[in-house]
């Protein structure tokens, strides 16, 4: 960036000689900035590059780890996960569905309310 300034300083001195020499001046500046802008988007897309490196990496282990936790898991286990990827909630609650069988609920009690 330093060198764009100075070279839009150099062009105010030297704009004296004319209108080409200040069209070549303002083509220099012109392709400076273009390089500035190649080499930082060459920048950002090695990062980039680096990011989905990570992401892969971490996906592939992500997917050994399903592949065994099935591998380890029932049948009853497994006909779960439909039910809760269709309604999905926090990790804590779908392992206590997976680990926990279900629980018989008992139907409300009625009161005992005698009629006048």
């Amino acid at each position: 960036m330093d060198e764009t300034v100075s070279l839009l300083r150099r062009m105010k001195i030297a704009s004296g000689g004319g209108g080409v020499a200040i069209d070549n001046k303002i083509e220099q500046a012109m392709d400076l900035v273009k390089s500035h802008l190649m080499y930082a988007v060459r920048e950002e897309v090695e990062v980039l590059k680096e990011q989905i490196k990570e992401l892969v990496e971490r996906n592939s282990l992500l997917e050994r780890e399903n592949a065994l936790l099935k591998s380890l898991s029932n049948n009853d286990q497994l006909s779960q996960l439909p039910a809760q990827q269709a309604n999905p909630g926090s990790t804590s609650q779908q392992q206590a569905v997976i680990a926990q069988p279900p629980q018989p609920t008992q139907p409300p009690q009625q009161p005992n309310v005698s009629s006048a």
